[in-house]
Order: structure tokens, then sequence, then C-alpha cells
């Protein structure tokens, strides 16, 4: 929609406009949505349509400020983004104003005294709706001065004021952002002095600075973002703000694999060179998201800081660049994800993990292994038999592959192998491609080197084989290899003994 035409106030007041304040905006045209039944305004957010934009609707309609209170990774600043799409596109405004002014409706000297002086001639400007929206990330260096606003003495010198003057003020980020959204993220990090400053822009809906007798009716939508576990971290909200925040609204992490995966590829930074090389196997996009379940389910995890969805999103993105990689090193132009491919991606899990004590002594990269060993033990009953439980199969699957390794023989898989080296190596182990076609007839032949992979996996995680991850390979073997034994004793020792 183009820039209206309108100039001066005669030209707006002709046109047939009325005011109206930011919650009633918001409510107006939130109202049309739901009466056209238009879901579309909520694409891009996942798993929340029966839970978290419902209640923002109901809060929305209430006209109240919200705050989104949820673990990290939970898309509170983007729902809090989405709410500025649901602005007019266009707002009249006083020509220069500083506060936005409504020219119906003015609150600053400078408007008030320009349609003093103008009348109908006053200028008018237009603003888009996205001009509307200001955010501020709470750090405890904020200061009163940057959020409500302080005495300007260079403002002052140069107009030849005092400081008695109301002129001589510099306005903050939120008187700014009058007729607007203004967002908060982190609020509990804010100081209590700061959060007491915004008591009155949420009750009264006016402005206090130093000691000027400022009132007039703020017209701002507070958004605020908040994670309870820095309410004992790093601060808290104080009790009298959270009481004037009208609505309180819960955020959640994805319920099941299926809608993790949505969200995954929604927001994932990939080239489109890197879609099109790699073909990602389901099975490998479902370990990558039951990874983060594992995580959030794990003892050696913090549960109070929670596993954010960006850890996915984030290790999707190194999968498809180690694929790229080795397709690079091997002059390939398309490959097919492998379970080594996942393991790729450990920088992104330990970069998003806050441990325990206990995880701390385990060391975060051990950890990292262990829930993405922990992911691959609870797909594999998806696939193959339970290695543990063989009596009731006809025909064992799993003992030629076993008997091989228990001969002395090892099978070492570099993450940067060739796909024709990559599949000549599992083949090299008897039985393997036998037991993955028996189990997975439906799957196309180009798939079954990864799931010859996947079952030497689950075969090491239900201690039928040994796995050693090395720095630049997986290597598999027999079971009593990965028991640090020392059977070499001598007749000294035995008498010692």
């Amino acid at each position: 929609m183009n820039k209206p035409a309108i100039t001066t106030l005669a030209e707006l007041k002709k046109s047939g406009y009325t005011s109206r304040t930011v919650k009633e905006e918001l409510r107006e045209n939130l109202i049309k949505i739901l009466k056209s039944k238009d879901k579309t305004f909520f694409d891009g957010i996942e798993g929340y349509e029966d839970s978290v934009i419902p209640q923002l609707q109901s809060a929305i309609l209430s006209k109240h400020n919200v705050l989104f209170l949820g673990l990290r990774g939970q898309a509170k600043t983007k729902m809090a983004r989405l709410m500025a799409n649901l602005l007019d596109d266009w707002m009249p405004i006083v020509a220069n104003s500083e506060l936005q002014d409504d020219p119906l409706a003015p609150v600053s000297n400078y408007a008030k005294s320009l349609i003093e002086e103008k009348g109908d001639e006053t200028p008018i400007d237009w603003i888009h709706k996205s001009e509307r929206y200001s955010e501020k990330l709470a750090t405890p260096d904020v200061s009163v001065a940057d959020l409500v606003g302080d005495i300007d003495p260079i403002k002052a010198a140069n107009l030849k004021l005092s400081f008695g003057d109301e002129r001589v003020i510099h306005f903050g980020m939120i008187p700014r952002a009058n007729r607007g959204i203004f967002v908060i993220n982190e609020l509990p990090d804010l100081q209590a002095r700061i959060q007491v400053s915004l008591f009155n822009m949420l009750q009264e809906k006016d402005i206090q600075i130093r000691g000027f007798k400022l009132r007039f009716d703020l017209d701002v939508q507070f958004v605020f973002t908040a994670n309870p576990e820095d309410y004992t971290n790093r601060g808290s909200i104080i009790t009298p703000l959270k009481d004037r925040i009208e609505s309180q609204i819960l955020t959640h992490y994805p319920k099941t694999i299926e809608l993790s995966k949505k969200i995954t590829v929604q927001e994932a930074q990939l080239s489109t060179e890197q879609r099109e090389l790699l073909d990602v196997h389901p099975l490998v996009h479902d370990l990558l998201e039951q990874t983060a379940f594992e995580a959030r389910e794990s003892d050696y995890v913090d549960q109070k800081s929670g596993v954010s969805a960006r850890l996915t999103i984030a290790a999707y993105e190194l999968m498809h660049s180690s694929a790229e990689r080795r397709t690079l090193l091997n002059g390939e132009t398309h490959t097919i994800s492998r379970i080594s491919d996942i393991f790729a991606a450990v920088p992104a899990v330990t970069g998003k993990l806050e441990l325990v004590y206990e995880g701390e002594l385990e060391g975060m990269s051990n950890v990292a292994y262990f829930i993405m060993n922990k992911a691959l033990r609870t797909l594999f009953g998806d696939y193959f038999p339970d290695p543990t439980n063989t009596k009731k199969l006809e025909n064992n699957p799993y003992e030629p592959i076993v008997k091989w390794f228990n001969s002395g023989n090892l099978l070492e898989i570099p993450n940067d192998l060739s796909n024709e080296e990559y599949e000549k190596r599992l083949k090299s182990v008897p039985g393997l491609e036998a037991a993955a076609k028996q189990y997975l007839k439906d799957e196309k032949e180009e798939y079954i080197p990864l799931m010859m992979e996947f079952l030497l996996h689950g075969l090491a995680e239900y201690s039928r084989l040994s796995k050693q991850a090395l720095e630049k390979a997986i290597k598999f073997s027999d079971i009593m290899s990965g028991l640090d034994i020392d059977y070499d004793f001598d007749d000294e020792d035995l008498n010692q003994q």
C-alpha cells in the first residue's frame, strides 16, 4: 500500500480520519483477521496454535500489555514482532514531532504549539508500521534516561532555555514509541529502580522526568519477555510491575519431533547449493531433533535453563556444512546424509547446553556424545529389532556382523570418505547389508549404506559392539576391545596377590 498523499491537517480532517489508540487499532485489525478466518497471519509460528496464539489473541482483544514467559529459544521475541503486522500500514503524525503526535490529539508541547500556530495548514507526515515497532534488550546498565528521558543541557544551551523549560527534555525510547509497540526483552535483567520507572507508564500512562510535571496520555502497547530461570540468576520482575502487566502468556517447546522438524527447516539459514547437494533422510533429521528431546530430559543438563530450539537449527546447519565440505574434498556434487554428519554437529550441542555439576564433571563434549548416542538408541527400535532379545527371531540377523568383529576385525568410517568408499567399507562387513535390507524393504537403494551405518551404531548402543569416536573417524570393533582391562600378568604379580 502506497503512502497516503494527505499533507495537511485540513486534508486529514476531510478524509474522515478518526483517532484510535494503538491498542484499539490492534484489536480492530485482529477482529477483521479472525472474522475472515485468515490463518496466514501466524505463518512461521509452529506448535502454538492451541496454546500461545489463542492466549495472545485474547490479550489483544482485551487491550492488555503482555508478558511472554518461557525458557530460551521459545520464539518469545518472534511472537512480539509478529504483533507489528496488526498495525495499520500507515499512520499520520504531526510532521517532525518527536513523539509521533496524533494530529487530532497531540500530546507534546511542540505539536500543540505548531497546531495552534498553523491551524489547518499544519504539515502532516506518514510513518509506516515498520517504524512503529521498538525493541530494547534489558541489561543492567540501562538507565531511566535511556527508557524515559532526561534533561539535555546541550539542547538548553543551543535554544538558550532554562532547565525549567519543558523543551530542554530529551525523551527516551518509550515516549518516542508513542502510538506504537515497545518491547523489552529479558525484563528481569532491568534493575529494580529502573522497573519502578515503568509503573506510571503502564498504569497512569504518563511519564515522570526529574522535577517536571508532565502528564500526557502516553499511548504504547507494551510487550515484555522473560525467562523464569532469570528470576533467581540475574534478578526478578518486581511484584508491583508484574501486577501491572495484565496478561502473562507461558510459552513452551515443540511437543513432537514433527513440529520441531518444521521449525528447524523453517529457521535454518542454508544456501541453495547446500540444500541441493545434500539429501537428508528423515531418520537423520529425526536423530537431530531427538537429541534436543533427550537433552531436555537429561540429568546432566540444567533443565531450569532449558534447551533452546536453536540447538537443532544450528546442528542442522552444521550437518549440511559437514556434507558440503565432504563433497568439496572429494570432487562430488551430491551426497546423502550420514550418521557421521550428526556427530559433526557436536559444536552446536556443546554451545547450547547448561550443565549441572555432574555434567561438568563428565565434560561438555562427553555429555553431547552421550545425548546423541541416547537418541540413536531411542530411534533404533523404530527400524530394527532389539539386539538384546534375538531369541524370538527365526534367524539372528546380527550374528554374522558381531561374529566378524569378534574375530578381531575393525571398521573405521572417516568423516570425509567419498560416497563410493563409504559404501565399500560398510559392505565389507559380512551380513550388514543383508540385515539392513531385511528390515528396510521399502528403502531406496541409495539409502541402504546410511541404514547400514545406523545399524552399527545401534549394535554399539546395545553393547553388542564397541564404538570409539576418534578425531577424524568413528571406529567399530569387538565389544571386549572397548574394555580397558590389563590381562598381562607375570608370575611375580601372581605371587604378590
